[in-house]
């Protein structure tokens, strides 16, 4: 039942025309295990914005666009580490309810694309130059979301959005370290943003062997004092393709980790009283992580991640014939069957004793091709997460018996079917073979479903519009206006109803170096009772919103000093 459709001229409702707000009374325990303080009555004010029904498009599958831009560079033939594309991100940028696009670039324009509605977008030139790492947040706190990049040669970016479709390049002082990725949250708990950067030094080694010189590279944690950027080096080496903030031991506190190219085991530093604590989490990693995706695959309340690396997805003798080369290059150390570290992707699930397993062969997922971005979300809308992932490689090092040495796959999307499998789904039309870098999923057309923005190499940017015919959904927007974190990254969400419980975490970037709406999406069966939602934000502390509906955008803001 997709025919939903976002009208511009909706009349917001709140909470008290019809939706209760219920605040948890007194000292709770949260799903994570910590106790939390409830939050004052009348500290909340609830709006819902209803999704009017259309006659949406019904296809059972994804109808592609292109947008114009590609990610392009001045070379005839590409050689390692242009191969790796750029980045691109989703977000609300002039406040007007919808999403807008950020396309990154190796060489030309960085494009903003305004989201007009229905489909229509205008382009905008951002800036001319090399990005990587991407992401729309409100660095600054005053109410516009702004621009934040890692480029090229590892030197952090910031654009200010000045509230009227212009953005002014600033410095945030003491960002001195090198990035490739990155992520952004509270991790000190005194409100504001910080950001954990992360470098590819492969890359940095190959435009200046001397870059060690001045202590940069590594990852760093930058914890923010009123503006001001204060650096902490975790670790000095590393090949990080992406950096993701997300609480791994349940504590309620949010962890770091790092997914590693290049043979090096993926990084964990747990967030501890005393510090950052280095832990080895994980029995089994990849050989080369290209891009993590975090989400609860089965419904348990856990948030599981799955690490994309290369392997072929097919054993068919055409496949095989054009990887085998590439994969006797790529073989940085003789791999046995025990090995820690195995060149597949790993979905890391934790058992009832609370160990860390691999379950990515028993799910249907070690194996997409050469993959960069992944990402969960309930794309049919049954109440569970689907996993789509992105292909292609084209590099002279790897691929030069192959015609422009190019390696072309396709796409790769998985049904989660709610009993342990993810299942290969073709004819939903996202297996394209346009060399995608990063991707996001995010509703760019106000129906509620999840859309798909793909930002290719050498190929024009992609969006996949949404023309699924089942489930319903509700969409979540937090904020917290006067406070150093206005979209409560880092917060939780845990949506209960009849079918089941669903839990999201509210994240700045994932995937591989992109950035994530503040939009949150929740989908569930035709006819599902929903009962409550719950929000566990940043801080901790603990609301409720009962007699939530179907088929709406609920925004809750959560007021100053609460």
């Amino acid at each position: 039942m997709r025919s939903w459709q976002l009208s511009k001229a909706m009349v917001w409702r709140w909470a008290a025309t019809g939706l209760l707000l219920t605040l948890l009374l007194g000292c709770q325990e949260s799903d994570q295990g910590t106790a939390t303080q409830s939050l004052d009555p009348g500290a909340i004010q609830v709006q819902t914005a209803p999704l009017l029904a259309t006659a949406a498009a019904c296809t059972n599958r994804f109808a592609a666009r292109t947008l114009n831009h590609m990610t392009g560079m001045a070379v005839a033939r590409i050689g390692f580490f242009y191969s790796n594309g750029a980045g691109m991100a989703v977000n609300d940028l002039d406040n007007d309810g919808d999403n807008d696009l950020v396309l990154g670039n190796l060489l030309g324009p960085n494009h903003i694309f305004w989201n007009e509605g229905n489909w229509q977008f205008r382009q905008a030139v951002l800036f001319e130059g090399s990005t990587r790492g991407l992401v729309a947040i409100d660095v600054d706190a005053d109410g516009w979301r702004d621009i934040f990049v890692a480029t090229r040669s590892g030197d952090m970016r910031y654009w200010h959005n000045l509230g009227d479709g212009q953005f002014e390049e600033q410095r945030l002082p003491g960002l001195d370290g090198y990035a490739y990725s990155f992520d952004w949250a509270d991790l000190d708990g005194d409100g504001d943003l910080d950001l954990v950067a992360s470098s590819y030094d492969a890359s940095l080694e190959k435009q200046n062997p001397l870059f060690r010189e001045g202590d940069r590279a590594g990852v760093s944690v930058y914890v923010q004092e009123a503006g001001q950027f204060s650096r902490t080096r975790l670790i000095d080496e590393a090949q990080a393709l992406t950096t993701n903030l997300v609480d791994l031991n349940g504590d309620g506190k949010l962890d770091i980790l790092v997914g590693n190219d290049f043979d090096v085991p993926d990084y964990v530093w747990l967030n501890g009283d005393d510090g950052w604590q280095k832990t080895d989490l994980f029995a089994t990693t990849t050989m080369s992580t290209m891009s993590i995706a975090l989400g609860d695959v089965d419904n348990n309340g856990r948030t599981e991640l799955f690490a994309a690396d290369m392997h072929p997805y097919s054993d068919a003798p055409e496949i095989m014939s054009q990887w085998e080369p590439a994969m006797a290059n790529m073989m940085m150390h003789e791999m046995a069957e025990d090995d820690p570290q195995q060149m597949a992707n790993v979905l890391q699930v934790w058992d009832a004793e609370g160990q860390v397993v691999n379950t990515a062969v028993e799910h249907g997922i070690s194996a997409t091709g050469w993959s960069w971005s992944s990402q969960f979300g309930d794309l049919d809308q049954d109440g569970f997460l689907d996993l789509y992932v992105v292909n292609g490689m084209q590099a002279l090092d790897n691929f030069s018996h192959l015609p422009n040495d190019e390696l072309i796959e396709e796409n790769q999307v998985y049904h989660n079917d709610g009993q342990g499998q993810f299942v290969s789904m073709p004819d939903w039309g996202l297996n394209s073979r346009s060399g995608g870098r990063s991707m996001v999923m995010a509703d760019m057309d106000g129906d509620g479903d999840l859309d798909i923005v793909v930002n290719n190499l050498q190929d024009p940017a992609q969006m996949f519009e949404n023309q699924l015919c089942e489930g319903e959904s509700l969409l979540v927007e937090l904020s917290q206006p006067g406070s150093a974190n206005t979209n409560a990254i880092g917060a939780t969400l845990i949506l209960r109803s009849e079918a089941g419980t669903y839990r999201r975490i509210v994240q700045a970037t994932s995937g591989y170096l992109s950035g994530n709406t503040a939009q949150v999406h929740f989908g569930f069966p035709d006819g599902t009772v929903l009962e409550s939602l719950q929000v566990i934000w940043p801080d901790g502390q603990t609301s409720q919103v009962r007699d939530v509906q179907a088929g709406q955008l609920l925004k809750i803001e959560r007021g100053p000093g609460s």
